[in-house]
């Protein structure tokens, strides 16, 4: 089986990942965080009802960011 080198010189040039990406995940993923606490010390809904409204919101932020990503790549 040969290796196309067509193919693997396009795997070696993958897009990186940019800085601001990097700095608004981890803004995301401090604020799920924190809206975590917010309901489980503040609100006092519960451990289970705080992790699950918190990953629903998480999944929900995914979902928002990759229909955003589709509409962006079907542009260019």
């Amino acid at each position: 089986m040969a290796l196309d080198h067509e193919v693997a010189d396009e795997h070696d040039q993958a897009d990186e990942v940019s800085t601001a990406t990097v700095i608004a995940y981890t803004v995301a993923a401090v604020v799920l965080f924190g809206w975590f606490l917010y309901g489980w010390l503040v609100l006092r809904q519960g451990f289970v009802n705080s992790v699950g409204e918190a990953a629903g919101t998480g999944f929900a932020l995914l979902l928002i960011i990759s229909v955003v990503g589709t509409v962006r790549r079907s542009r260019r």
